[in-house]
């Protein structure tokens, strides 16, 4: 229907006149678009569209762009705020009044970059472990989904004065894995899987950060696990620098995701779905959460 709906318009507005959005409206309804572009001027899909009522801020409607970056929503007479907004952009608004038979000529909006955050100060941080979580969720074959977490671990991170040039070094200890099932727990450190005995540590070692705006950047480096190394890319927003904890340490916390697939470090889940152990499926979703807490100017020392 939506691309129906924006056919029609485009070819309303190629005679130069103000484009007519061609909506089949509800009686007493009416409707509005709008064009959501990047700041190079190209078509944003999956931009996060809100709807608000202005009258008693509910929700009106929701959803995100389409490839095209046009998003389309027919609504009761009334003022509304329109909230726009994707990773790594300004957010924008606009207010618009619906009418009762009536639909708006879309809007195009331009999401700008979010103004860069202001970084850590160079030096090293360390990992705390209290305060920090090394998560993954997989799903189980057949049922729900496994979420689990690595208990033991180090890490840090070297802020060089030009981010780009940072660091980050972790090593996680393979054996200290929970899912909250000792049974499925002891079979994931075996050589089904983990193979802790072989392969006692799984390591990240960064090798560059890249700005993506705002508060994300990709953080890329090397993973090995199980005895194979592959390259990464954790998506990773930076959530800020604060002075807490009982000694008012300064900290900086950051939140990093990847999608990992099992084959990549010979964990094949085939060859044990086909001899009948009920496995995990062949990707693993996993989330660093990072409290780091300023040291020195040292600089970290990569796992060996």
């Amino acid at each position: 229907m939506a691309f129906g709906l924006l056919r029609r318009w485009r070819s309303a507005g190629t005679s130069g006149a103000a484009p007519v959005l061609s909506v089949p409206l509800p009686d007493g309804a009416g409707a509005f678009a709008c064009e959501v572009v990047d700041p190079t001027g190209q078509p944003m899909g999956g931009a996060e569209v809100t709807v608000t009522a202005l009258g008693n801020h509910r929700t009106a409607a929701q959803g995100t762009t389409d490839p095209y970056g046009f998003f389309t929503a027919t609504l009761p007479p009334g003022s509304y705020s329109v909230r726009m907004m994707a990773d790594g952009l300004t957010p924008a608004r606009e207010t618009v009044e619906i009418a009762a038979g009536a639909a708006l000529p879309p809007t195009r909006v331009m999401l700008h970059p979010a103004p860069q955050q202001e970084l850590p100060p160079p030096g090293t941080w360390l990992f705390d472990p209290p305060h920090t979580a090394i998560r993954f969720i997989a799903k189980h074959v057949g049922m729900a989904h496994v979420h689990g977490r690595f208990t033991n671990f180090d890490g840090a991170i070297r802020v060089a004065p030009t981010m780009a040039d940072s660091q980050v070094s972790v090593r996680i200890e393979a054996a200290s894995i929970t899912t909250g099932n000792k049974t499925r727990d002891n079979h994931l450190r075996s050589a089904d899987f983990l193979d802790v005995e072989r392969y006692p540590y799984i390591d990240f070692v960064s090798s560059r950060f890249v700005y993506q705006g705002g508060s994300k950047w990709t953080l890329h480096g090397t993973l090995t696990m199980h005895g194979t190394s592959r390259t990464v890319g954790l998506d990773t927003t930076y959530l800020g620098t604060v002075n807490g904890g009982y000694e008012q340490e300064l900290r900086c916390a950051a939140l990093a995701k990847t999608e990992l697939h099992r084959e990549d470090f010979t964990l094949n889940w085939r060859s044990m779905l086909a001899r009948g152990i009920a496995v995990v499926g062949p990707t693993v979703q996993l989330e660093l959460d990072v409290q780091a807490m300023y040291h020195t100017h040292d600089t970290p020392t990569p796992p060996e």
